[in-house]
């Protein structure tokens, strides 16, 4: 599996799909809460990323999640739903992709681009960080629990 992440972006074309599981705690809520497989579509530099949550690679070469802030002079700034401070930045043309779709780990698919999607998107970020920092503890915990009883 790392071969075809190492080479991701040259397999896969603009506008076409792959699904990648989630790992971490990152994107929680909206993602990781439990087995969510995400549904990435690549994108090409003109596409309108803002507010999506985009797929990159980070500074040790390694794919990351985030939602994607701001983008100023072709450098995008992101964060994870499930960080309150710490932030990354890229170029706009490192952007692989957006995650369009989340299987579940029920099997439910759940479409990122609906308006029900985006209003729990605006409601979480719309909560304050210090309620949020609360919350993701809480679920960080949970999660830690559920996982060392498998």
């Amino acid at each position: 599996m790392q071969r075809l992440l190492d080479n991701i972006e040259s397999v896969v074309p603009i506008g076409q799909s792959f699904e990648l599981r989630v790992k971490g705690y990152s994107m929680l809520p909206m993602l990781g809460f439990g087995d969510d497989i995400i549904i990435v579509r690549r994108v090409d530099a003109e596409e309108d990323i803002m507010g999506r949550i985009a797929m990159f690679r980070g500074a040790q070469n390694q794919i990351i999640v985030h939602r994607v802030l701001s983008i100023t002079d072709g450098i995008v700034v992101l964060r994870g739903d499930g960080n309150i401070i710490q932030t990354e930045e890229c170029q706009r043309g490192e952007i692989i992709g957006v995650v369009d779709k989340v299987r579940r780990e029920s099997g439910k698919i759940v479409d990122c681009t609906t308006p029900r999607w985006r209003r729990h998107e605006k409601l979480w970020l719309s909560t304050p960080r210090w309620v949020r920092g609360k919350i993701l503890a809480i679920m960080r915990r949970w999660l830690d629990y559920k996982r060392k009883k498998r």
